[in-house]
């Protein structure tokens, strides 16, 4: 895949302090479409507060967030997600009492709409909406081998699928930014290397750009272009995924979190 040289997430100078601490201090990253870029750091080092910044969970105390041209700094998260940012979490969240195939259909209705009269008459609309819904959720469901899944509970899925589905589940609100918060975290070996091939597949076949954060140093040397450390809020350094994780300054910090 040809890289696009353009930026799609431009941020600089974000910074937001809790009781006096100061969490995230003068953030700047830029990525560009198409890329694969990961944001490491030790434990507590900001990084999913940084995620939380860019999905309008926190608004900054200074700073500016540009998704393409638009400006999503103080954005509803709803309407940061209406723009194109989309992200899974940590802790997956999952509907688990929910099928498979109605997980990925709540990600879809940020794009289809129907009434609620439509939905309790069941109208004609809501019928073909319904259908077209289905059809694009089995096409998602299929990316990640969870067809055959489709109507087992969420919450029934092994932890790996369950990954998978919250993945497929992001895909489905049609975003221009994929954001995955530590996706391998409670992976086994053989299921972050499948993990490896999915997360390369969806920024292929989707032309998606992705944005992780990630403890497993493997899988970010083996699939992030480009890193930016953080370390107690700050930048320590950003670049090509080599040369940073080869940066005398990351090991000590990496060295230093226990």
């Amino acid at each position: 895949m040809t890289q696009d040289m353009t930026p799609l997430l431009n941020v600089t100078n974000l910074s937001i302090s809790f009781g006096g601490l100061r969490a995230v201090d003068d953030f700047d990253i830029t990525v560009k479409k198409g890329q694969l870029y990961g944001l490491i750091g030790p434990n507590g080092a900001g990084k999913t507060t940084v995620f939380n910044l860019l999905t309008g969970v926190y608004r900054p105390d200074v700073g500016k967030i540009f998704l393409e041209d638009e400006n999503i700094t103080n954005m509803k998260t709803m309407d940061i997600n209406k723009a194109g940012v989309g992200r899974t979490f940590q802790n997956i969240r999952l509907f688990k009492k929910l099928t498979v195939l109605d997980n990925v259909k709540v990600g879809l209705h940020n794009r289809f709409h129907y009434s609620t009269l439509e939905g309790i008459f069941r109208l004609p609309r809501y019928r073909s909406i319904e259908k077209i819904m289905n059809e694009e959720a089995y096409k998602l469901l299929k990316v990640f081998d969870l067809e055959n899944e489709a109507d087992y509970l969420a919450g029934n899925l092994p932890y790996g699928k369950q990954r998978k589905l919250e993945i497929a589940r992001t895909l489905a609100t049609n975003p221009k930014l994929l954001l995955l918060d530590e996706p391998a975290a409670g992976m086994n070996p053989n299921e972050t290397k499948d993990l490896m091939k999915t997360i390369r597949f969806v920024r292929d076949e989707f032309d998606m750009t992705i944005l992780l954060i990630e403890h497993d140093m493997k899988l970010v040397a083996g699939i992030c272009e480009e890193l930016t450390v953080l370390n107690f809020g700050k930048v320590l350094m950003s670049g090509e995924t080599n040369a940073v994780l080869n940066d005398s300054r990351v090991i000590t910090a990496y060295l230093g979190e226990d």
